[in-house]
């Protein structure tokens, strides 16, 4: 019974988690008017910075085949310089009529992360760039990438990561929302789990996974909070208790 309700609860924060970033981003979309080459010059640099940041360890070839996991409104695919790019996402519709400018640039799918619609071994790069922390099951659209991943082939994830204190706090903000309070505080919300470090490398644990270079930015975010004046409580605690991090990790599917 009580997994049962846990799987319950999992699956509303998830639904919720949807709703929120669907009307975040119609709302983005409403005051786009006149900055689409902004967005689109920002999007072509991100892609190239991850193109490169991959090529480090593998070359991507020009025919290679790309899948972003969670394309979202503005993915990483859709300025990502090969011939055979699909982004699928649960919103991918929405967002296909939200920003026609760039999501025409690649194809895109509406499926969640961790039911993929494709044979194994169908893409030689995956793609997922600040996406399980919103979803139901993080675990499971790790597996899924590595069963979609041809051997051999890469990986590019990050997630967010935040100190315990925080993760803690997200627990607490389910709980409540659980037995029935709904007080949504936004970051919470917004987020099915704040992960620790710890917790985002064990995604992996037990895939066919080789981690080749793995980077997290906490003493750089710490850096920036103690070098921004505070605005409340919460800028202060995150000078010492880290709040979005960026795990970042290239990993080779095993043979």
């Amino acid at each position: 019974m009580v997994t049962g309700w846990l799987e319950r609860e999992r699956s509303r924060r998830g639904q919720r988690a949807l709703v929120r970033q669907l009307e975040y981003q119609e709302a983005k979309s409403r005051s786009l008017d006149g900055h689409q080459a902004d967005y689109v010059a920002f999007m072509i640099a991100e892609s190239r910075r991850v193109r490169a940041v991959i090529e480090r360890t593998r070359q991507v070839q020009p025919y290679g085949r790309v899948l972003e996991v969670g394309s979202g409104a503005h993915g990483l695919i859709f300025h990502f310089d090969t011939t055979c790019r699909v982004g699928v996402d649960p919103l991918a519709h929405h967002y296909a009529a939200l920003f026609p400018w760039w999501q025409r640039q690649a194809s895109t799918i509406t499926s969640l992360g961790n039911a993929l619609p494709f044979p194994d071994a169908s893409f030689d790069v995956v793609l997922c760039d600040n996406v399980v922390d919103h979803a139901e099951d993080p675990r499971g659209i790790i597996a899924e990438i590595a069963r979609v991943l041809a051997p051999g082939g890469c990986l590019y994830f990050t997630v967010n990561v935040h100190h315990r204190l925080y993760a803690a706090a997200a627990f607490l903000h389910g709980a409540w929302n659980a037995v029935g309070i709904r007080l949504e505080v936004g970051p919470f919300a917004d987020h099915t789990v704040h992960l620790t470090p710890e917790r985002g490398r064990r995604l992996f644990a037990g895939l066919p996974f080789s981690v080749i270079a793995e980077t997290c930015d906490i003493d750089e975010v710490k850096a920036a909070a103690r070098r921004t004046r505070p605005r409340h409580l919460g800028d202060r605690l995150k000078r010492t208790f880290y709040k979005n991090a960026v795990l970042e990790v290239v990993a080779r599917r095993t043979q």
